[in-house]
């Protein structure tokens, strides 16, 4: 069943009752996906916090000159979405599309609104993920401000391996703001030097 996936990403950080279990569990939904489908876009406020059981996802804006930015993804227990339009309710500007058939957990604005009433130890764990989120932004932006692209691309595929094997090239460039071309030329550079020591 879904929800346990979710229920034990939840269990290192709080500690829930079983009848806080079995209420947590009313208050989300199953949504199936297909590749390439949108769960938020542009113009439409984000109405759910969003947990991947299964499948891959991107968030990303389109910038002035018609290039894609992707701002964040997510595989399996990791979240995404558009948090400012999720805690504002107003207009999104990310959209996020499914990368490969996905299962997905939501819990909408308003359930949430619920939850806290109700189980007020959520809000420690919607903390801590705030502050996860918030070390890892910064950690990002350090990265792009001091490492070579080629640096990059190593800390992330290090970091990251499992996106490695499963995000699309062009959607991995985007993500570390560098062209598909240079990041081909980095990774064939990458197995050209190791061929060589083997």
């Amino acid at each position: 069943m879904e929800i346990v996936a979710l229920l034990n990403h939840i269990a290192p950080h709080i500690t829930l009752s079983d009848e806080e279990r079995a209420y947590y569990a009313t208050l989300c939904k199953v949504k199936k996906v297909k590749r390439k489908q949108f769960i938020e876009q542009p113009g439409f406020v984000s109405k759910n916090r969003t947990y991947v059981v299964e499948g891959a996802l991107r968030a990303y804006f389109i910038g002035h000159d018609g290039q894609e930015h992707t701002i964040s993804l997510a595989v399996e227990d990791w979240w995404i979405g558009d948090p400012g339009s999720f805690f504002h309710q107003e207009s999104a500007t990310l959209f996020v599309e499914a990368l490969e058939d996905c299962v997905l957990l939501q819990l909408s604005y308003e359930n949430e609104q619920l939850l806290l009433e109700k189980i007020p130890a959520f809000e420690r764990f919607f903390r801590i993920r705030w502050q996860r989120i918030a070390i890892m932004v910064q950690r990002r932006v350090i990265s792009n401000l001091s490492l070579s692209a080629k640096q990059r691309y190593e800390e992330f595929a290090d970091r990251y391996p499992t996106f490695i094997q499963r995000i699309p090239l062009y959607i991995i460039a985007s993500y570390l703001g560098m062209t598909r071309e240079f990041l081909s030329k980095i990774r064939n550079e990458k197995i050209n030097a190791k061929n060589s020591v083997n």
